[in-house]
Order: structure tokens, then sequence, then C-alpha cells
């Protein structure tokens, strides 16, 4: 008999808030957390936006010795695990650590970290031989982005299976499938697992200024990001950390535990195409979406809300459109599809696991986050996309899809547990 596996905890670091509170009243209040970029200066580059979490590492309760341990993308994780665990209601003595894995997702791992040690031995740049007498103890965890699935690990007290997934934009997604697949196996009974990322730094922004994917819109910041919407030109770059406990469902039961929803199934595919282009058909995305949905043992009209990809730029907004009707069939006329990116940036490998977190919530709920900043329909994309105000909606099954470059695409069904058992 096949393990099923339950969301248990959620713990949640966000643009607009730290806390899953904060961040399911962003989400349904339609409000949006982009900005002009503070963490440096963006004048020189392109694109100067983004969704920035205002973030005191003592405030969320790290110490100062963690605080100056830690990465900021470590940090995030750290403080939502903390979060996810209190809120799962674990008592921390009946965890057996043996038996309790950790599966963490990021992109680009420290990068503000080295880029901010990079500067200081170079002297900003100015020596080629750069002097390593200045390297602060910790440059090796920051060098290694498994240093955070250690932070994690050590957070939670896991002894089990530990691993770091980087698979670019779907990171978070393919680390949650990751951990399902553990504990369906058996070798585990729990998993910590999710994504964090802090990508905000100088570097990033040249990666994605020199492919044109993020938007140049930086006179109106937080109305910058536009999924669907006719004026789209490119997405916002964010940072977050979602951290979910997973256990099997049936322990989790009899335990008396919360539960959100389960996770029913997961599958992901690569276009082998190229390394930002997408094909409109959405037939990579299509294919990993039927999978999803061919291991939950749902058919697609089971499918209550689909919390898009919706990065909003042009490319990615038609695929997935096309990936829905290719998937879905007729239903997709009947399914509302929103991109919650519109109020909280795109932040690369945690971004996943931040959607799950609000299909988690939009489960428990029964409210549907909208895509804000969505004013001006694209002709070409005719699926109800939710605009600008969130809806009160009993929803049982929800599939979220992620789309990241190098072609890959990932597609997650969540689910309450009694629709998958009827």
């Amino acid at each position: 008999m096949t393990r099923r596996v339950a969301i248990t905890g959620i713990g949640v670091v966000a643009p607009g808030g730290v806390g899953t509170k904060a961040y399911w009243e962003l989400l349904t209040s339609g409000r949006t957390a982009t900005r002009t970029i503070t963490h440096f200066d963006a004048s020189p580059f392109r694109s100067r936006v983004a969704a920035e979490v205002d973030f005191d590492p003592r405030q969320s309760g790290l110490s100062a010795q963690e605080a100056r341990r830690m990465d900021r993308s470590a940090q995030f994780a750290v403080v939502a695990t903390r979060e996810a665990l209190t809120d799962s209601g674990l008592d921390p003595d009946a965890i057996d650590p043996a038996r309790t894995g950790t599966a963490i997702a990021t992109a680009v791992g420290c990068t503000t970290s080295l880029e901010r040690e990079y500067v200081v031995v170079s002297d900003s740049g100015s020596k080629w031989e750069i002097d390593h007498e200045y390297v602060v103890p910790e440059l090796y965890r920051h060098f290694v982005p498994s240093s955070v699935a250690a932070e994690v690990a050590w957070a939670a007290g896991a002894q089990g299976p530990a691993a770091i997934v980087s698979t670019g934009c779907t990171s978070g997604l393919d680390a949650l499938g990751y951990a399902v697949d553990l504990i369906r196996e058996g070798s585990v009974d729990m998993v910590v697992s999710g994504g964090t990322e802090a990508p905000i730094a100088p570097i990033t922004a040249a990666c994605f200024d020199a492919i044109h994917a993020t938007t140049p819109r930086n006179d109106d910041p937080e109305h910058a990001c536009r999924p669907f919407d006719r004026t789209r030109n490119g997405l916002v770059l964010g940072e977050g950390a979602a951290i979910l406990i997973l256990e099997e469902l049936e322990s989790a039961r009899q335990r008396g535990a919360r539960v959100y929803a389960e996770i029913s199934g997961f599958a992901s595919r690569c276009n082998g195409y190229h390394m930002t282009g997408l094909k409109p058909d959405g037939r990579e995305m299509a294919e990993a979406i039927r999978a999803a949905l061919d291991e939950s043992r749902l058919d697609p009209t089971a499918v209550g809300y689909i919390n898009a990809h919706g990065s909003g730029t042009k490319m990615n907004d038609r695929h997935e459109t096309g990936a829905f009707k290719a998937s879905l069939g007729q239903h997709a006329y009947n399914v509302p599809v929103s991109s919650i990116k519109s109020m909280i940036g795109h932040s690369l490998g945690a971004i996943g696991a931040l959607e799950i977190a609000a299909c988690a919530l939009t489960i428990e709920t029964g409210v549907v986050p909208p895509t804000a900043n969505l004013h001006e329909p694209d002709p070409a994309l005719d699926l109800d996309y939710v605009p600008l105000v969130a809806r009160e909606q009993r929803t049982d099954v929800v599939l979220s899809v992620g789309s990241g470059f190098g072609g890959f695409q990932s597609a997650m069904v969540v689910a309450r547990p009694e629709a998958v058992e009827k």
C-alpha cells in the first residue's frame, strides 16, 4: 500500500511580512510587495525593482552567533523551519531523528554572502590578486549550498537523509517532490522540506539583465509584475523561504495533527530545447501535469484551482496557458488560475515552496488568491486568471506548476485527503 504524504506544518519568510499569517494576509488582500531595490545601489542596472523581505535576524529569533554564521538564505530557512515545527504541533521529544529527513531547494545558494565577501577580499574589485586574510571564517559555508540543508537539519534535530535540490526555478517543487518520495519509499516518516533564496545582489541583477528576463518598469515598482496582462514585460526578482513539515498521513492522523492538505502527485520534465525559450503549446509542462494527476489518481476535471508559474514574461504566460488547455482539455476554461508572483516576485529556488504553502492555505481557507496588476487582459490568453481580487471558493484539488530556465517543467497536485480517498 502506498504511503501518503500530508502537510502538517507551514513556516514562511516572505516579502510583505515574516510568518505564515502575514504572508496569507498579503496574498488574499491582493497587495504587492514589489519596490525599488534597497539592498544595494541598483542605479546602473536595467531592472531596478524587486520584492524584498523586511527581515531582522535578531527580531526573528536568531542569536548573534547564528546571524553571523549563516547567509541570509539560511537565516530565512531556519526561521521558517522553527515556525513550521511549532505550527505542526510536534513534540520535539517525540521526533525520531533518524527517521526525519531534510530536503531544501535553492537555485543560487549563498549568493549574497559570496558577493559581499568577494568585494571585501578584492577591495571592491580593484585587486586581481585577492587577499585571503580578509576572508571571514564562515566563507566555506557560503561556498557550498549544502550548508543550508545542514542548518535546517540542525534546527529540526533531523539526522535522516539531507539534501539540496537545485534545478533553477522549479527547485522548490522538486525538493518537495523528492521529500514525498523519501516518505513513500519508507526511508523516513517525516521530512522538513521547502525552499529558500536570497538572490537580490548585483551579480544576480546583472545575470537577469543580460537575458532581458526582468522588467525595466522601474517607474512603477508596485505594479511592475503583471502576469497574463497585455502590458507584461518581464519578471520581478524576489526573495524568501517556505518550509513545510511533511509526514506520513496515517501517522499524522493518529497523533491528531492538523492536516492542511496532501501532496498526492508530482512529476517533472525537461524540454531539451533552449535555455530560455519555450514552445507555445506547452507540451512538456502538459506531460508533467498529466503524470502528476495520474499519480494522484485524479481526473483533470477534479482540479479546482491552478497556482500558475505566472512569471510575467510574454513567452511563459502563453506557454503555460497552452499547457493547461492541453492537459485539462475543456475543463481548463472552468478553472480559476492565478499567479502570486504578481505580489511577492519570483524568488527562484524558493518560489515553488512558497506557492505550495499558498496552495495548502487555499484548500484550508477556501480562498483563491488573485493575480495582482491584471488590468488589461491579453486577448491571446483566454482563461480565468482571477484578476485583482481574491475569490472565496471551496477547493479540494489544486494544481501548481513551475517552469525554469534550462527547460525544466514541474507539476504538483495538492489535495484535501478526502478528495483523493473518493
